[in-house]
């Protein structure tokens, strides 16, 4: 018998955890309680109290010093996300416990402000969402990333955005306050235009069109916006660059990035089984051309390499990604933030 389709979910299996010795499993059909056949899986919350929530990033591949997510895991459901593997320190699976259990730093705003009033703290851009997106579906009701925006704003302290959600207009008004002093840079992530393919690859995110209007809109506040055009999955999606990068620009973006799929870990495991049923006529195709792209694996750990990949492919993707974003943003560069704004007493300092 077949398992019914987790429609709405990006992984359709869980995983092991290597940090368990233990755990449940459905591999004898047979034997499973009618009722969970087909069960509809649904979201958890569970909050946390950390000590501290702005982290240092030490990895020389990513544009950020520091990083901040007030979630781990994430509903969106991106079937490649690389931040699926994180999930295991907490107890978790990198496939459809990654998107249906969520951590919420509830605490987070008022650790925020600890950290920015420390002696110690000199202003650097803080990079909300380097690892899970801070707007997804939850942040609707709980509102955490706007009271990080609101800290951010009291200090005038420089911060960084990237997500797959729309919910970011919803802060405007704090967002054009920080771009007027040149305190905010928004990335929206961008993976395809094919509505079809969206759906079932990152099923929860916004669409393109929605995502393409947030350009057009905060661009109108005056708030700086560029995309990435990430992960790029050989034989999916790479056809799309120039037309992505296009319709972007189109929209008034600043600029643009991207990453070549990579997967490290169980999520290898989560993607083949998802690829596998989603694109059954492709799968040997974009397998072999992910496998290419990393020196005959799926996942590349090497810095400076594993972002980008290596070989034939992944040399013919940089080529297509450089000539679109020459064509269509020449010129277009996004202002760099301005760390002088930084008011260590907040609202009521004097220097």
């Amino acid at each position: 018998m077949d398992q019914e389709y987790h429609k709405g979910r990006g992984a359709q299996i869980r995983t092991s955890n290597p940090f368990l010795k233990q755990e449940y499993v459905s591999e004898h059909i047979e034997g499973i309680d009618e009722e969970m056949l087909g069960e509809k899986i649904p979201t958890q919350i569970f909050y946390e109290n950390p000590k501290k929530v702005v982290n240092k990033v030490d990895s020389p591949d990513v544009r950020m010093y520091y990083s901040l997510n007030p979630y781990q895991g994430c509903e969106h459901g991106c079937i490649y996300c690389y931040a699926r593997k994180t999930h295991e320190y907490w107890g978790y699976n990198a496939g459809l416990d990654f998107e249906t259990k969520i951590i919420v730093k509830k605490n987070a705003p008022e650790l925020l402000e600890k950290h920015l009033l420390q002696r110690s703290w000199k202003p650097q851009p803080i990079m909300l969402s380097g690892n899970t997106d801070c707007y997804q579906p939850i942040e609707r009701k709980l509102g955490i990333t706007r009271g990080l925006l609101e800290v951010f704003l009291k200090y005038r302290h420089p911060v960084g955005i990237i997500t797959k959600n729309v919910t970011v207009l919803r802060d405007l008004d704090i967002l054009e306050p920080l771009a007027r002093e040149r305190l905010v840079h928004v990335v929206l992530s961008i993976t395809s235009l094919d509505e079809k393919l969206r759906s079932v690859l990152e099923p929860r995110t916004a669409s393109a069109y929605k995502k393409l209007k947030a350009i057009e809109e905060l661009s109108k506040a005056g708030v700086p916006v560029t995309i990435m055009n990430a992960p790029i999955i050989p034989g999916l999606n790479h056809h799309e660059i120039p037309k992505v990068i296009k319709a972007a620009a189109e929209h008034g973006a600043l600029g643009a990035g991207y990453t070549i799929v990579r997967l490290n870990g169980y999520i290898g495991e989560v993607f083949e089984d998802w690829l596998r049923k989603n694109f059954p006529d492709r799968f040997d195709k974009v397998w072999n051309q992910i496998c290419e792209v990393h020196g005959g694996h799926v996942n590349d750990s090497q810095f400076g390499r594993r972002m980008k990949g290596e070989g034939n492919i992944a040399g013919m993707i940089a080529q297509l990604f450089s000539a679109a974003r020459a064509r269509y943003m020449s010129g277009r560069e996004i202002p760099p933030f301005d760390l002088t704004k930084f008011r260590k007493g907040g609202n009521y300092s004097l220097f």
